[in-house]
């Protein structure tokens, strides 16, 4: 079985929201979810790579991966300080708790 370049990024660019989708409906814990919406973010961000490289428009693929991975670190880090502030205040980062909490 002999696979060629863009059948391996394929199946990785599959793999990769495989796993991100599965942690993000598998995991409570706010930290872990901010980690799966980066796997899946990352994965769209080699689909665009890919997708530019095989229709002969790899500059368009990459300015579009790079305004992914800006806006992305821009979610990863206004998430993590969310993150932070709900430790702090409610002492916990399990997403079923806080969905039961009242203020």
């Amino acid at each position: 079985m002999d696979f060629s370049i863009p059948t391996i990024i394929f199946i990785v660019v599959i793999a990769l929201l495989g796993i991100g989708f599965y942690g993000l409906l598998m995991t409570r814990n706010l930290i872990k979810v901010i980690v799966a919406l980066q796997l899946l973010v990352k994965s769209i961000m080699l689909a665009f790579v890919f997708a530019g490289q095989m229709t002969g428009n790899a500059g368009l693929g990459q300015s579009m991966a790079l305004t992914v991975i800006v806006a992305d670190t821009i979610v990863a880090v206004v998430g993590m300080a969310l993150a932070v502030q709900v430790r702090k205040n409610f002492g916990t980062l399990d997403l079923k708790a806080l969905t039961t909490l009242r203020r």
